[in-house]
């Protein structure tokens, strides 16, 4: 029995790993007729027969599975040889994933802060709203929400954000507000979250809190994501319920304004989740504090002010 070629192996892995020849081409990038001659070669090699041809299809016979199951151990191992070499590659970065609109409105707001501390960090953020798998993904950090933090080993709340009706200057410059159920008898944009997690307050929540008549008819144009609806509402659209967390820009530059501060408190906390790895890391241990004393002074920034309690 001589010893296969690594492009034979390679190939074989391919067929049991995809379930047909021509799916291990397309993985591989090869013509199926390449693939065929390569697990021939392969069972010529070991003199054994591996894959039952009916027809069009193959099926692994008994010898073929039990030799996959250890071939494909093998390949497994390169594959996590080569995320160990990555990992290493960028041992001296930081990688940070968070939720789209987190990233988007808050912390890459936030990181020109650290940058400013620690110029010699190198930091690499990342929008993304599928949770990331910490340690063997390209993550060291990850700042999530609510239940979805319990997926991860090691992970910390950071703060609970609060929600608040916002409009562009120009949408009342023709309209006077008398009381806050005013508001909705306008254009109103909605953020409606992926299941999975518990919904944020909604105009229907709002209402009820500020004992509008209900008569009104509430808006059905709704956002998946809240900072696509703060834009729109930046661009004049309408009022949102926005995160207070991911507004600051927009209040201070006077692009978005609050008629009435009257806050509604979002159903769960957002989290920073971590890999042990990462705080081994340059600057890794001083980024998590940091993340975490930014988020202290957040949570007093978006709680209601006791004046308007």
């Amino acid at each position: 029995m001589s010893m296969p070629t690594l492009r034979g192996l390679q190939a074989f892995e391919a067929i049991g790993r995809c379930g047909t020849v021509s799916a291990a081409a397309r993985d591989l990038g090869v013509s199926p007729g390449a693939i065929s001659q390569q697990v021939r070669n392969v069972e010529q090699s070991l003199g054994l027969t591996l894959l039952e041809r009916k027809g069009r299809r193959v099926e692994l016979t008994s010898w073929g599975r039990l030799y996959y199951e250890e071939i494909a151990k093998g390949f497994r191992q390169f594959a996590h040889a080569a995320e160990v070499l990555e990992r290493a590659r960028n041992q001296s970065g930081i990688v940070l994933s968070g939720l789209t609109s987190v990233i988007n409105k808050w912390i890459s707001r936030k990181i020109f802060d650290w940058q400013a501390l620690h110029p010699d960090a190198a930091i690499r953020v990342i929008g993304k709203d599928d949770e990331p798998r910490i340690g063997f993904d390209q993550v060291d950090f990850r700042i999530t929400y609510g239940r979805r933090a319990a997926v991860h080993e090691h992970y910390t709340e950071l703060f609970t954000d609060w929600v608040v009706p916002v409009c562009a200057p120009g949408l009342l410059w023709q309209h006077t507000l008398e009381s806050p159920a005013d508001i909705l008898k306008f254009p109103l944009l909605n953020v409606e979250w992926e299941t999975g997690y518990l919904p944020p307050p909604q105009w229907s929540d709002w209402a009820r809190m500020v004992n509008a008549s209900g008569g009104q008819r509430l808006s059905s144009l709704s956002f998946t994501l809240s900072s696509t609806a703060i834009d729109a509402a930046v661009n004049g659209r309408g009022f949102v319920l926005a995160q207070v967390s991911m507004i600051a820009d927009e209040l201070a530059s006077g692009n978005l304004l609050i008629p009435y501060d009257i806050r509604m408190k979002l159903p769960e906390s957002y989290f920073l989740a971590w890999d042990r790895s990462a705080l081994e890391k340059p600057f890794g241990s001083a980024f998590h504090k940091w993340l975490v004393q930014i988020s202290k002074k957040q949570a007093l920034l978006s709680a209601p002010r006791p004046e308007a309690a």
